[in-house]
């Protein structure tokens, strides 16, 4: 009886995974329409880049020059800040000074600390520097085309909206955990974010990819000092300008930002902290992921009935909804260039998704450079006698990734 109440759990959880995976495929459709629909409207408002960094790698010079390529009608000004003035990023962004000497590029030291994440805190900072109207927020890795102040900034035209967001595609490096990261992204994190906004008829959060906000929107839901407690400040600075009464609005263009060369264990903690935070942050959405894993409740119920023709026929099942899903979201709504190369990985990422899912209910701590915090709805709670501060950047790259997922 148990044996057989335990297959038609499982069996349902499966049907639910194919379920979703059909709801991502028309989701992505939709966002593909509307994508194409849109044109510049014009509205090219003056515009503040704010870019907190700390540290660089390879691949952060062109990531910070992709942002002076713009092809914009209006004037924008870039305004790096970094917490230590001895911080490799400042050789780097001298150079992009010297390089665009026409270009309105300035380099901010942020001296004061408002809160845990320090990242938020020197966006605090930045604002004040910031002399446009509409601010721009992206991680220091994030690599842009010619049109992204374009595409972006036009979706400010209908005076209702106070954020506009972009999706994103990874860059992977050579290492495992790399591209499953990159994987994740494009077939699961995407295909989450467009079904969300499917589902509730438009976005309630941001993305740390791009964060455009109005100073009118911003200054409503308290300033960034708002969120300068919170670990996903990019969810948290959405969801309160949605609930101040404003749109949050998806951006046609697709950005790309550079993963980290992680190794396994590097990619597992990054994937728990993750999901501790967004199950802090919500809990009711993040329950529901129990629906959305096609594959491995399939395998599982395999092992379950393993002589059941049904058991196999809902995992070819499965696997055919999981691939469609992965090439509608991936392959053409976010062109991802790596998704055909490492797609044999799909399975594997699924069935270490779903053990993250689980292994996140079982504390409240996540591991941030080294250090330990508790999450209470979705407030950093330092575990240590350290200053939190020096814990949370998510900005932009040395060892650890940024802070949009």
């Amino acid at each position: 009886m148990l044996r057989l109440v335990l297959q038609c759990a499982l069996s349902v959880l499966t049907l639910c995974g194919i379920a979703f995976c059909f709801v991502s495929i028309w989701s992505a459709r939709r966002f593909r329409e509307s994508a194409g629909r849109q044109s510049p409207t014009g509205f090219a408002p003056a515009v503040s880049i704010l870019k907190p960094v700390k540290g660089v790698d390879a691949d952060s010079y062109e990531a910070f020059r992709s942002h002076c390529l713009q092809d914009y009608t209006g004037e924008y000004q870039i305004i790096f800040g970094v917490n230590d003035a001895a911080d490799q990023a400042i050789p780097v962004v001298q150079k992009l000074i010297a390089e665009f000497p026409a270009r309105e590029i300035r380099l901010v030291i942020c001296s004061e600390v408002f809160g845990a994440n320090r990242k938020v805190s020197n966006l605090t900072y930045l604002l004040r520097e910031a002399k446009y109207d509409y601010v721009i927020v992206n991680d220091g890795d994030i690599h842009v085309g010619p049109e992204y102040l374009t595409s972006v900034m036009s979706g400010f035209a209908p005076q209702a909206v106070g954020m506009v967001t972009c999706l994103y595609r990874g860059r992977p490096s050579a290492t495992l955990g790399s591209r499953l990261e990159t994987l994740g992204i494009s077939t699961d994190f995407a295909a989450g974010v467009l079904t969300a906004r499917y589902m509730e008829r438009g976005l309630r959060f941001g993305l740390g990819s791009t964060l455009a906000m109005s100073r009118s929107a911003l200054e409503k839901i308290g300033g960034f000092e708002a969120v300068v407690d919170y670990l996903a400040d990019d969810y948290e600075l959405g969801k309160r300008i949605a609930q101040a009464g404003f749109k949050v609005e998806l951006a046609s263009v697709v950005v790309d930002t550079s993963v980290s060369p992680y190794s396994f264990r590097a990619f597992w903690e990054h994937q728990i902290r993750w999901a501790r935070t967004m199950r802090a942050s919500r809990p009711g959405g993040y329950a529901g992921l129990a629906l959305t894993y096609a594959i491995p409740w399939a395998i599982l119920l395999l092992l379950a009935a393993p002589t059941a023709w049904w058991s196999w026929t809902l995992l070819v099942l499965a696997l055919v909804a999981r691939i469609a899903s992965a090439i509608s979201t991936a392959w053409l709504t976010l062109h991802d260039s790596f998704l055909l190369r490492d797609f044999w990985l799909l399975p594997l990422r699924d069935v270490l998704a779903l053990g993250t899912w689980m292994w996140s209910y079982a504390g409240n701590s996540i591991m941030w450079r080294g250090e330990q915090f508790r999450l209470k709805n979705g407030r950093l709670l330092p575990l240590s006698n350290a200053h939190a501060g020096s814990h949370v950047e998510g900005s932009s790259r040395t060892s650890v990734e940024p802070q949009r997922r």
